[in-house]
């Protein structure tokens, strides 16, 4: 039987590595001012996380909070887990380094800068009134990641009554990690083993 000839190989396209460090220039920028302006802690991150994803169409809202929800399951600091699997996505492993390295070299920088005038200067009436002023906007920053997740975790809120198994888990969230003490890495397997149980059939 003749053997068919070989399919010729495709032509690299030119433009592929430009294309590729032009993500990366993204991502660096995106995650760079994410390091530089992030104050609080990463949970505090996260709305500035979520608006350079949402601004550069990387993922979509609901993809978002996913990965926020998924990513708050696992151990370790969940801004860093964000920038990398949003690197990942956007750009493969090249990506998720620059994006990690974006968003910690920024931060490592500033905190031993930080810490060096804190050391210096931690008995001046300015550093209290800076950290009293910082931490109220630290809160509004969380309550705006609740706002922005909320319908797309809970659902609308006119159709709440068709979504009472969601509210009812938020709220026993809430009561078990608030009340009880619960780690919320459990709380956080307990709802994934909820949904898929109670999940109703398509």
């Amino acid at each position: 039987m003749p053997r068919s000839a070989p399919t010729p190989a495709e032509p690299p396209d030119p433009d592929a590595p430009r294309a590729l460090a032009a993500r990366l220039a993204d991502l660096a920028v995106a995650f760079g001012k994410v390091g530089l302006f992030g104050f609080g802690g990463g949970p505090s991150f996260i709305p500035l996380i979520q608006r350079e994803v949402e601004a550069h169409r990387w993922l979509s809202r609901e993809a978002f909070l996913d990965a926020f929800a998924f990513g708050n399951a696992l151990p370790g600091p969940i801004a860093t887990k964000l920038a990398g699997y949003v690197g990942y996505r956007v750009a493969g492993w090249p990506g998720a380094w620059v994006a990690l390295l974006a968003l910690t070299v920024p931060t490592i920088l500033a905190m031993v800068g930080l810490a060096t005038l804190y050391v210096q200067h931690q008995d001046g009436p300015w550093v209290a009134g800076f950290l009293t002023g910082l931490r109220p906007v630290v809160i509004g920053l969380l309550l705006y990641t609740v706002v922005v997740f909320a319908p797309g975790a809970l659902g609308p809120l006119r159709a709440w009554r068709s979504n009472l198994l969601r509210w009812g888990l938020a709220v026993a969230a809430f009561v078990a990690a608030v009340v009880l003490g619960v780690h919320p890495g459990l709380l956080i397997l307990a709802g994934g083993v909820a949904g898929i149980a109670l999940r109703r059939p398509a």
